[in-house]
């Protein structure tokens, strides 16, 4: 095969998302063709890889689902279930070459090394060179912040200028400043309907990997609809149902496909502000900047800046990398200063922050020793599946009462709140006065719920809870803030409460989906009572 077929191939490739998606199967399934399989290993095709076994991996679980569904022969269920593994596991391989390929790739800083005096004192004394940084740049009108890309305001301001050409198109604006929302609806109109060239302009392609996955969550919380409203029919009426599952399934494939190219887009937005801000003028003024800022350190510091410059003054006359700038040196030097050993790697300030770490004595359990003896106690878990946003929760209090159903979440955190709200509303219901406590070992879903009842305001909780199930019940919930306290409680250390309520949640998601006959999920909810039955007794004062 000749270079020019060879380039022309990789082109029509990069060009059309079928014909590689086609291609990359057949490579999986060993019926690729070699000139096929050169082409795949190109540099240029790393990245759109991974985009179409993303939304390859969607549907084949959702064949899969299908067979579930229908009750087809077991030999189809096996060749689906084996095909959708090894999209599962090509995907892997295919992820983790694109991340040793960026690893791989040179950084291109070409902005000089600065002086080693600026890096030892820099390091040694982090917080008397940063405040004389930011001076200088007020002084000058520029950004606060240290000009590293792409998070700080610095960085940004350069890009923003480097790049200036204008306002961006009509539908550019108003992707850039429509709520969150609407640009979520942006997001799943464009997967459901036509796609949206706008999207990967750099206005928004930052706000497009941001949302992409609330769009996903609802591509899931649609294909987790359509699986209910299929096992709510018999078998011989679900053929409608499954046609809609279908729908619900491809729809979700083409959110994953352009959650992974948005994650893509960000990722090369940011290489090329790297570069922008590394290089050219504006290398040139963060030298300067950083310069003047040593200057203004030596006036605020002149002691510190007596010892930098006769430590790196003895360390040159030895060092054999002085030729070069000593570029790795000022880590230790700054360690000699501080009287410690070297802290980190990080070229920007990467360790230069001791870690703040708790007292060997703090429990991280949940203390229950300050509770009143009326308060009522229970533990609540959750279930999430993989291809549908079906959860089981479950909970089980002190006084014996337990529970366990099914909804729809976007993630363990949501689903995780939505046991403690059930649980709690159910507890608020059956003891009219006493206090209620929650335990739940997901940090996410207490420091949710927590959140909503210190504030008196549901939409605390918002970043947690996308659907309107979970919002829903916290909405109930927060009418009762003054007798609920929701706490961590360090799951799976063999709390028979916690088991319980972990047991009931994954039997919950199995029969939501389908995945336990009704006869063998009453038989398994008498074996979790029984279990909880034969229990060390109450719930200890240190859960």
């Amino acid at each position: 095969m000749t270079i020019t077929e060879h380039t022309e191939l990789i082109r029509r490739f990069s060009d059309d998302f079928t014909a590689l998606q086609e291609a990359v199967l057949a490579r999986m399934n060993g019926i690729c063709a070699p000139e096929t399989a050169a082409a795949l290993e190109h540099a240029s095709l790393a990245g759109p890889v991974t985009v179409v076994l993303a939304h390859a991996d969607v549907l084949a679980r959702g064949a899969v689902r299908r067979a579930e569904l229908s009750a087809q022969l077991p030999e189809r269920l096996r060749r689906l279930r084996a095909h959708a593994r090894r999209v599962r596991q090509a995907r892997s391989q295919a992820e983790a070459r694109y991340k040793e390929q960026r690893a791989r790739r040179p950084v291109g800083r070409s902005r000089p090394v600065d002086t080693l005096e600026l890096r030892v004192a820099r390091r040694a004394s982090p917080a008397a060179f940063v405040e004389a940084l930011r001076q200088e740049l007020r002084d000058r009108g520029l950004p606060e912040g240290t000009p590293q890309a792409p998070e700080s305001d610095l960085a940004r301001w350069a890009w923003d200028r480097g790049t200036a050409g204008g306002e961006p198109p009509a539908p550019v604006r108003e992707l850039r400043d429509c709520d969150d929302d609407a640009f979520v609806r942006a997001l799943l109109r464009d997967a459901r309907e036509e796609e949206n060239p706008y999207l990967p302009h750099d206005a928004v392609a930052e706000r497009w990997s941001r949302h992409a996955r609330a769009a996903l969550a609802w591509g899931r919380y649609a294909i987790g609809q359509a699986e209910r409203d299929a096992l709510a029919c018999p078998l011989p009426a679900r053929r409608t149902r499954l046609d809609a599952l279908d729908d619900a399934y491809q729809d979700t494939a083409v959110l994953a496909a352009r959650s992974r190219e948005a994650l893509l887009r960000v990722t090369d937005l940011h290489d090329r502000m790297r570069a922008c801000v590394t290089t050219g003028p504006f290398a040139d003024l963060v030298a300067q900047c950083r310069a003047a800022a040593l200057t203004r350190f030596t006036d605020v510091e002149p002691e510190v800046w007596h010892r930098v410059r006769e430590l790196t003054a003895r360390h040159r006359a030895h060092c054999p990398e002085r030729a070069d700038g000593c570029p790795h040196c000022h880590r230790a030097l700054a360690a000699v200063l501080a009287d410690a050993p070297p802290a980190g790697t990080g070229e920007d300030g990467g360790g230069e922050h001791p870690t703040a770490t708790l007292p060997a004595d703090v429990d991280r359990y949940a203390l229950l020793a300050d509770l009143p003896d009326t308060a009522v106690v229970a533990v609540a878990d959750a279930a999430v599946g993989d291809e549908s946003a079906r959860c089981g929760y479950g909970w089980a209090a002190e006084d014996g009462t337990t529970g366990h159903g099914d909804s729809l979440a976007s993630g363990s955190g949501e689903a995780e709140v939505i046991g403690i709200c059930v649980a709690a509303l159910n507890l608020l219901e059956h003891h009219e006065d006493a206090p209620v406590v929650l335990l739940c070992d997901s940090t996410e879903a207490v420091d949710a719920v927590d959140a909503a009842l210190r504030s008196a305001d549901p939409t605390a909780a918002h970043r947690t809870l996308l659907f309107p199930e979970s919002r829903q019940l916290m909405d109930r919930l927060v009418r009762h803030r003054h007798r609920v306290q929701v706490r961590w409680l360090k799951g799976h250390i063999g709390h028979d409460l916690n088991e319980t309520a972990d047991a009931f949640a994954r039997l919950a998601l199995r029969r939501a989906t389908g995945r336990i006959p009704p006869s063998a999920a009453r038989k398994e909810e008498t074996r979790i009572l029984r279990s909880l039955g034969s229990g060390a007794g109450p719930l200890p004062v240190a859960a």
